[in-house]
């Protein structure tokens, strides 16, 4: 099964091949890993992964930047129904807009995401109750984990006294906003709660970093590896 990591020029590639090599090789799983700005390896493969780091705007500049790969994404997540990861602002991507890095972001332009989930990308807000918090928001966070059938698979395994807090690593300072309470996978609490995973059919994103989240990043990693649709 070839999987490929999307390289658009925005992501943390090194990082993210070797922790789902790791995952591959600990699991003996059959998945052939690539890196790739080809829109046509794309378009065929049979899992493919979207990391990001820095700006909405930017990411997806960069992502259009690439001749035909918003289309090569579309046919083989929408059509074909291969299963898609998404990490971080490769997670927000699949939103339906963010103002991050867009002109006049507050309250002015705003930049369209690929609109596969409900929800804006909106910058967090560092004033919660009295309280002011450090933004970008960056360490360690629990995950409070939904109960949907998704969910469930993606996170399974993440019980016991190794896994008891489901502590993942987060690095942003925006987040998914107004987004559909069905599609969210998972939570945390900074100040109030935050969307750390979303996900329909075969698609999920995780707005934490499962590459740097250790075990219980592998766990998570294996799991979606082994999604069945």
């Amino acid at each position: 099964m070839n999987l490929v990591i999307v390289d658009y020029g925005s992501g943390n590639l090194c990082s993210v091949e070797n922790a789902l090599r790791a995952a591959v090789d600990a699991h003996q799983l059959p998945h052939r890993i690539s890196i790739t700005e080809n829109p046509d390896a794309v378009a065929k493969a049979d899992y493919v992964v979207l990391p990001g780091v820095g700006a909405f705007a930017d990411c997806r500049a960069g992502l259009m930047a690439l001749d035909g790969m918003l289309d090569a994404l579309n046919e083989a997540v929408l059509v074909r129904g291969m299963p898609f990861l998404g990490i971080c602002v490769g997670m927000q991507l699949m939103a339906e807009k963010g103002d991050e890095g867009a002109p006049n972001a507050v309250g002015g332009e705003i930049t369209q995401g690929f609109g596969w989930i409900k929800g804006v990308v909106s910058a967090l807000d560092p004033n919660q109750q009295g309280v002011r918090l450090k933004v970008p928001h960056m360490g360690w966070n629990e995950l409070i984990v939904g109960d949907s059938p998704l969910a469930r698979q993606i996170f399974a395994g993440l019980e016991g006294e190794k896994y008891a807090t489901h502590r993942v690593y987060f690095l942003h300072g925006y987040h998914l906003t107004g987004a559909d309470s069905r599609e969210i996978l998972a939570t945390s609490v900074y100040g109030g709660h935050i969307v750390g995973a979303v996900g329909r059919d075969n698609f999920v994103g995780l707005q934490f970093h499962p590459e740097k989240s250790q075990a219980v990043g592998q766990m998570i990693l294996k799991n979606w590896l082994n999604i069945k649709l």
